[in-house]
């Protein structure tokens, strides 16, 4: 039998008692959630993260284009949310329709209105003297605003560009029309983007601002969108893109009427 020395038994001994009152470490509660106040959609507001923090995409993409707007070259701005922000990944349909009109694509995916008007009074206007701004948002509200809160965003937005550049003709497009999952049916939220649209055609003034609604031309058989022109019923493919570019002639672009 082998023996174990009398100083490691007492080791072992003394170890497994310190063990034994050694409180377990205590767990780290979470840090509890940052509750953010609502962000009316016609005030000016910066997007936030869950941690109350700026969203650090929209912190980037903002940073990009004040320098592009810096270097005074863009004629053609567009400005909008993820609907707009998706023509970068259709570079040959954008180059084709508006490559001659020196653009600039100011989207940012999930952008609401208050979004869009905290970037243009935070310099993506400054530096540059566009001859036409083409303005399409509003559709990262309908959860959660009225539809006259909406427009209220959307005319802010188009106020705040012919504050800044009154040169600039400005193409005000309908919000475009989305459907519910997973039919595409026109629901409740596309009934709220009509009554936005209602209230933003007041907007044409036949002059400087043009109010287009291009909605009618993406295919809707049987009151439903199509996956085939906006896969997830709200997002577009290169055919709805292509389609959006047909709609907007270099009249529309000069301000006059097509």
């Amino acid at each position: 039998m082998k023996f174990i020395p009398t100083a490691l038994v007492t080791f072992l001994f003394i170890t497994a008692a310190v063990q034994a009152q050694t409180p377990a470490p205590a767990v780290k509660p979470a840090a509890p959630a940052v509750v953010m106040p609502p962000q009316p959609p016609d005030v000016a507001a910066q997007k936030f993260g869950p941690d109350g923090k700026v969203n650090a995409g929209f912190a980037m993409s903002h940073e990009r284009f004040v320098g592009i707007a810096k270097e005074g070259k863009a004629q053609l701005v567009f400005l909008g949310d993820s609907i707009t922000a998706g023509w970068g990944s259709k570079k040959e349909i954008w180059d084709k329709a508006f490559g001659a009109y020196a653009p600039a694509n100011f989207g940012i995916g999930g952008d609401r209105t208050q979004h869009v008007l905290w970037r243009i009074q935070n310099g993506e206007l400054d530096g540059i003297k566009p001859k036409a701004v083409v303005i399409m948002i509003g559709t990262n509200n309908s959860g959660q605003d009225p539809a006259e809160g909406i427009a209220k965003g959307v005319t802010a937005i188009v106020e705040t560009v012919r504050a800044k550049q009154p040169q600039a003709k400005i193409l005000l497009l309908a919000v475009f029309p989305r459907g519910d999952k997973p039919t595409g049916k026109l629901g409740a939220a596309n009934e709220k983007l009509k009554q936005v649209n209602a209230i933003i055609a007041k907007l044409d003034d036949s002059k400087n601002i043009i109010f287009l609604d291009i909605g009618p031309k993406f295919p809707q058989p049987d009151g439903a969108l199509t996956k085939e022109i906006m896969p997830d019923f709200l997002h577009l493919s290169a055919a709805g893109y292509q389609i959006w570019a047909d709609a907007i002639s270099p009249e529309s672009l000069s301000g006059k009427r097509m």
